[in-house]
């Protein structure tokens, strides 16, 4: 998880970034005021995990040619039943 240091200045200033940074990089918020740490903003407990991620996990996996098609089939059913993230900005 990474790890920043701002003081509560900066925070206050830019408080909605920080809390996005938080929920979607994973980043931790380390608040510094006359350089002493007061506070922190950290991401929610839930665990999300990113494709990177998860390419990395399933590297060191061992499957049986049996178990990798029905999970290679599992992904591709998954595939069709996302939909595309609505674009709020259009």
């Amino acid at each position: 998880m990474k790890e920043k240091s701002i003081s509560v200045t900066e925070a206050a200033r830019n408080f909605a970034d920080c809390v996005n940074r938080a929920h979607y990089q994973g980043v931790t918020f380390v608040l510094v005021k006359n350089g002493v740490p007061m506070a922190r903003i950290v991401p929610h407990e839930s665990k999300s995990c990113t494709g990177r991620e998860l390419a990395e996990a399933l590297r060191e996996v061992k499957l049986s040619t049996e178990n990798a098609k029905a999970w290679h089939r599992d992904l591709q059913k998954g595939r069709k039943i996302l939909k595309a993230p609505i674009d709020k900005w259009q």
